[in-house]
């Protein structure tokens, strides 16, 4: 089963690969590429094609903006089977935003440091795929440094997100709280994406206008970092997005160390991981919870919701101990009970829990990959088997789709949703399975 389920997931990133050099996260869905997606991406062509795996992070870079920024979506085609697409962002409002290309003017989580160091240890130390990471590392130190000059506004090693788009969960009721905090105009527009997937499982038009008003206030200045900070009513700083830029700032220390080089760059990023690691279990680490949680800088106060995000600071290392033991049992009992899959996006013991919306409550094979790691990390063995087991099972029996229902014991046939033959549900697959 192993090597079939090997060779369906290949043929999925195949088939999702562009001329252009990069891999779209599924067909009509999605026509562009998505940060965070590629990065997972290149994970998996890295144990069939290490070519297409660095020419994927090739591309992406090659839009970043001269300030370090790189965007969340690259609008390389002018298709219009999306929405908002590059009309509406209008990132050339920047003055140091790609010329080459149009993309967004948001981010997305910032994994590509520890994706590049799994690319080198994917290809077992090849000496080409280390002149590949020489060639580019230093974009990506560009971009955490872009991040902390621009985004940690108190100085605390902790970079804010302007928009729920940039947390890559991106309409999970951790951001019910703010939205009666805006006064967001009803914009007309067509969706595209409820065309290609039941409009029930999609974010409602209500939110939309709230995505949109937030975009209109980062136009209205530009994008300037500082002004958003100012202005944008949307402000948080985020467990998963701060964890994916400790554990991407720690593979750059150990990269830069077997290239020889760097000596400023690693003590800038020692001191940032230590900071953001210190800033992290003061500021978002909730007791009485037992988890890390979303802190909203408007509000000056944590969101009080446990999600998949939640967990993400074990894949950096942020807790201690006794700290990381305390997340697992968090994690086994509000999301790991017996008729549950691992690792739902949103705590299944709360009422806002919807297992089939989009964040809001179903099983994302991505927030697994990073749960998983975390938890092997703290040798918490059995716990990861059971993650990587489940999401290969989920996988191997309802196909390569976007998210899935974590409910073991419900009625329905169907328990997977959003995108078919999506990409980085088939690339993180192949990496679980190259695990024996």
């Amino acid at each position: 089963m192993k090597e079939k389920l090997i060779q369906q997931a290949i043929a999925v990133l195949e088939n999702n690969h562009q001329e252009g050099g990069f891999t779209i996260p599924a067909q009509g869905l999605y026509p562009f590429q998505w940060k965070w997606d590629s990065g997972f991406i290149a994970i998996g062509y890295a144990h069939f094609d290490m070519k297409k795996a660095m020419q994927e992070l090739h591309v992406l870079l090659d839009a970043q903006w001269e300030n370090g920024f790189i965007p969340h979506i690259v609008f390389h085609n002018d298709s219009d089977s999306y929405f908002p697409g590059p009309d509406f962002h209008q990132s050339e409002l920047h003055p140091k935003s790609s010329k080459k290309y149009r993309s967004t003017g948001l981010v997305q989580p910032p994994v590509l440091g520890f994706v590049l160091e799994r690319l080198y240890d994917i290809s077992k130390e090849d000496s080409e795929v280390l002149k590949f990471v020489d060639d580019h590392i230093d974009q990506i130190y560009e971009n955490h440094v872009y991040f902390y000059e621009n985004r940690d506004i108190n100085k605390e090693g902790l970079v804010y997100i302007y928009h729920n788009w940039e947390s890559g969960t991106d309409n999970s009721p951790m951001w019910d709280d703010i939205w009666p905090t805006m006064d967001s105009p009803h914009y007309e527009f067509e969706r595209k994406d409820t065309t290609h997937v039941d409009p029930s499982q999609r974010p409602t038009k209500r939110e939309y206008d709230h995505y949109l008003y937030i975009i209109e206030i980062a136009k209205k200045y530009g994008y300037d970092d500082a002004m958003i900070a100012k202005h944008s009513p949307f402000l948080v700083l985020d467990p998963l997005f701060n964890a994916m830029l400790l554990r991407s700032n720690e593979a750059l220390i150990r990269l830069y160390g077997l290239l020889e080089r760097g000596d400023e760059k690693i003590a800038y990023l020692k001191e940032k991981l230590a900071l953001g690691i210190q800033g992290m279990n003061n500021k978002l680490y909730d007791e009485p919870s037992g988890a890390y949680l979303h802190f909203d800088l408007r509000k000056n106060t944590l969101l009080p919701y446990i999600s998949s995000s939640s967990f993400a600071p074990l894949h950096a290392g942020v807790p201690s101990e006794e700290r990381a033991q305390k997340l697992g049992n968090t994690l086994t009992e509000k999301f790991g009970s017996v008729d549950k899959y691992l690792c739902a996006s949103f705590d299944p013991t709360h009422e806002k829990f919807n297992p089939k919306k989009y964040w809001r409550g179903p099983v994302w094979i991505n927030m697994n990959w990073i749960v998983y790691q975390g938890l092997k990390r703290y040798g918490f063995d059995a716990l990861a088997t059971r993650v990587r087991n489940e999401s290969i099972e989920l996988v191997a029996n309802h196909g390569f789709y976007e998210y899935f229902d974590c409910r073991k014991d419900h009625q329905e046939e169907n328990i997977a949703y959003g995108g078919n033959n999506f990409s980085w549900t088939a690339s993180l697959l192949i990496d679980f399975l190259n695990e024996d």
